[in-house]
């Protein structure tokens, strides 16, 4: 998966309006150390400025999103669940559209801090609904919370959209079908910083999604604490969700496709099949990141129209698996 990852990333350093040869973008990175250099000024700053950028950002919200698909599936056992089964998604699209509205892009991180203290919102608000204080979380309940949070929120991207003027209806939209174009450096490493941080949290608690997997009596006998080991997982995995999802807008299927890949390769153990959906993961955002650039270029496509058109057949074909 780790190959893949840097395959995908020298062919997508090189793809664009502007090709760059992949022999000498790869001689560019021994340049560093030799002293030479091999690139025009202009292929070194796109390269370097432009393209590299975006890829580890998409590699690092591509990691993101597929961790937290196979943490909900596993706590829901729900092969159909994915980030955006509670909510998250449209808590933290709206608030980031409540950001543009009242001007918080002036700002540092003023629409990307709005968009996760919607999506973190959301979470309490999910367990609220849920009835999480008033007794053992079922996996149904949290699913068909999710779902009504999500059609609450829905309708009011939709009020907002409505009533605001053009240039921001076109920004806002952008926005809600994925981009990866507007990440700033600090951002990135904000994004970065979270996902090494929540892998670290879920890679220890790899044990217990498989406990998870097989039945909450199963780990309740095996010593597990299942509600409070729940909550805490469910929190984490939704604040890495939350954190992808305000700087890179709505990005869908990601944490549907990757996950059931990993599993038909590598089986269902989470001490493989973390590392391997985070690698394939951004490898796979990576990828549709660089279609999405290149299909109309010098325009192009949201990210989150490319994983859509890719999920949405895959996600058909898991439904009917399931009801056979």
């Amino acid at each position: 998966m780790f190959i893949i990852l840097l395959a995908l990333g020298i062919v997508s350093l090189a793809a664009g309006s502007v090709y760059i040869n992949p022999g000498q973008i790869l001689m560019s990175f021994t340049d560093i150390f030799t002293g030479r250099y091999s690139l025009s000024a202009q292929d070194e700053l796109i390269i370097f400025s432009v393209r590299l950028p975006r890829i580890i950002f998409a590699g690092i919200v591509g990691a993101s999103l597929s961790l937290s698909g196979v943490v909900f599936q596993a706590l829901l056992r729900n092969p159909l669940a994915d980030p955006y089964v509670l909510g998250i998604s449209g808590g933290s699209a709206l608030g980031a559209i409540i950001g543009i509205l009242i001007g918080a892009g002036s700002f540092y991180l003023g629409v990307p801090l709005l968009a996760f203290f919607g999506a973190l919102a959301t979470v309490f608000l999910v367990f609220i609904v849920a009835g999480g204080g008033r007794g053992p979380l079922l996996d149904n309940s949290l699913l068909l919370s999710g779902v009504v949070v999500n059609a609450f929120f829905s309708a009011a991207i939709l009020f907002f959209l409505s009533i605001v003027n053009s240039m921001e209806l076109h920004s806002i939209t952008f926005w809600l079908m994925g981009d990866l174009s507007r990440a700033s450096v600090k951002e990135v490493w904000i994004a970065a910083a979270c996902l090494i941080g929540g892998f670290i949290f879920l890679y220890l608690q790899a044990r217990k999604l498989n406990l998870f997997v097989q039945g909450d009596e199963t780990a309740r006998q095996l010593g597990v604490n299942v509600d409070r080991s729940k909550q805490g997982l469910l929190i984490i995995t939704s604040l890495i969700t939350a954190v992808a999802v305000s700087l890179s807008g709505i990005i869908g299927f990601v944490g549907i496709i990757v996950p059931h890949m990993m599993r038909l390769l590598f089986g269902s153990d989470h001490r493989l099949l973390l590392p391997a959906a985070a690698l394939f993961g951004a490898a796979f955002l990576v990828a549709a990141d660089t279609i999405a650039r290149i299909i109309l270029a010098p325009s192009e496509l949201p990210v989150g129209v490319i994983t859509a058109l890719c999920g949405a057949p895959y996600f058909i074909f898991l439904l009917k698996r399931k009801s056979n």
